[in-house]
């Protein structure tokens, strides 16, 4: 049930403790194989006898999860047959990445997929190319694009998400009679792709990106001053000279304007709305607030903005922390969100709370009638994005992971620094904040629960009130 706003108060805490300049984590050979096998075996249940792989730099992860590596800046395919024979299909710019494939690989050269007016010296065309990569007289070939294709009024496994010149080319390298399914699922399906849940050597792997942009969000909250540009606050946000996975946002007053998506020379004026976010593999952290001490430098029509936005948000993250574990179905977590927030009244519209890996947002378990039950191993995102027409947002979006016993086990083994991070985090969250987690719950942020709706006011945050 919700709780009354008297159940939350803006109190002196500590801030969350950081963790900087911590060693990636890199993923084992056992888990590259482990993945392997995950896939085909999904591909033997579906009775595949091929999938072809797309990729591009946006839209690298179903291939990356099995090759290590993203085609920068060019397209790629990875044909995978039934046997477990591989060929990478790479560009000019990408064949010198084949050699260092976690994935064992034949290679096929493709400079339709180079940058425009690159050499496209080739005595032959693309299908002749995908017949060389294995593509002669199969029955039923999967294409794995990056979308889920879940609308009521199509054929969603006849739908495919890559360019139309490799798609034709696709085809004419095939019988006639062969069929071609949309088999993204077998990735990225929230109830049994192979990627929604990770083993304890990619929890660690995944946790250096949670942690980074975590501890580089709190960072530029704190720098977060009248007179400062939001290149100087974003510029905090670029750590360690890690790719980010979405577009970095400090954004003062007004959003969007001149259609700019990138930090300016906008200046912070006291009284501005800021909308903060960056993202690296593994964990994105973001946070929408006032750049002011207190209510009373609020503009009238929103000095309210606690009682009417903050607060009930707020309530609604923490019954979102409190309620989420292993087994809980999607639509339950859904449920409870619109109980305690409702979508008539605070506009919130997509998934509140999605699954995350390489990609910010992988796919979501968390939808209305959503048998699917969370599982171990998960990754999730707190996601949720209210809008009360006139006032600023309000976001707390971190990173958890969870856990059974065997798991937890497992991590506390293998990974004791990384145990006794999230332990600190945990702690951090009881005993500061008064949420109290589910066992299952492993924050991988620094962040989570932790909310300062008045950015100027640095020592005080929102917390549940102790009964």
């Amino acid at each position: 049930m919700p709780r009354p706003h008297s159940a939350f108060s803006l109190t002196a805490v500590k801030p969350p403790r950081i963790f900087p300049n911590l060693p990636g984590v890199t993923l084992s050979d056992q888990t590259l194989q482990e993945r392997r096998s995950k896939i085909l075996q999904r591909m033997a249940r579906r009775q595949l006898d091929t999938i072809i792989v797309y990729a591009d730099k946006e839209h690298g992860g179903n291939f990356e999860y099995l090759t290590g590596f993203i085609p920068r800046f060019e397209e790629g395919l990875l044909v995978l047959h039934k046997s477990g024979a591989a060929v990478l299909v790479l560009g000019n710019e990408n064949l010198k990445l084949a050699p260092y494939s976690r994935l064992a690989a034949d290679v096929a050269h493709a400079p339709w997929f180079s940058l425009p007016n690159q050499p496209m010296d080739i005595s032959s065309s693309l299908h002749e190319v995908l017949k060389n990569a294995g593509l002669k007289d199969q029955q039923r070939v999967g294409i794995v694009g990056w979308k889920l294709f879940t609308g009521a009024y199509d054929d969603n496994q006849s739908l495919f998400d890559m360019p139309v010149f490799i798609y034709q080319a696709i085809q004419a390298a095939l019988p006639a009679e062969a069929r071609l399914l949309n088999t993204t699922d077998i990735f990225i399906g929230p109830q049994s792709g192979a990627r929604i849940s990770n083993n304890a050597n990619e929890i660690a792997h995944y946790e250096y990106g949670a942690n980074l942009a975590s501890g580089a969000a709190l960072t530029a909250l704190n720098a977060i001053e009248p007179g400062k540009t939001e290149k100087a606050i974003a510029a905090l946000l670029a750590a360690e000279g890690q790719a980010n996975n979405v577009v970095t946002i400090a954004a003062t007053g007004e959003r969007f304007e001149y259609a700019n998506l990138y930090p300016s020379d906008k200046t912070v004026r006291l009284g501005d709305k800021f909308s903060l976010t960056v993202s690296y593999k593994g964990g994105l952290t973001s946070r929408a607030a006032y750049v002011v001490h207190n209510a009373s430098e609020l503009a009238p029509e929103v000095r309210d903005y606690l009682a009417v936005v903050a607060i009930p948000y707020y309530n609604a993250v923490i019954s979102w922390l409190e309620f989420i574990r292993v087994g809980v179905k999607g639509h339950e977590i859904y449920d409870l969100v619109e109980q305690v927030l409702p979508k008539a009244e605070y506009s919130w519209h997509l998934n509140p709370g999605h699954l995350v890996a390489d990609e910010e947002w992988l796919c979501s378990p968390v939808y209305p009638a959503s048998d699917i039950p969370l599982a171990s191993g998960m990754l999730l995102q707190i996601d949720i994005i209210p809008s009360r027409k006139g006032y600023a947002g309000a976001s707390i979006e971190d990173t958890i992971a969870l856990a059974d016993e065997t798991l937890r086990l497992e991590l506390a083994a293998l990974y004791p620094e990384l145990w006794q991070r999230i332990v600190t985090r945990r702690a951090y969250i009881r005993d500061e904040l008064n949420i109290h987690l589910h066992e299952d719950v492993l924050p991988l942020s620094n962040t989570v629960g932790y909310l300062r709706p008045y950015l100027l006011d640095k020592e005080t945050a929102l917390v549940v009130a102790k009964p």
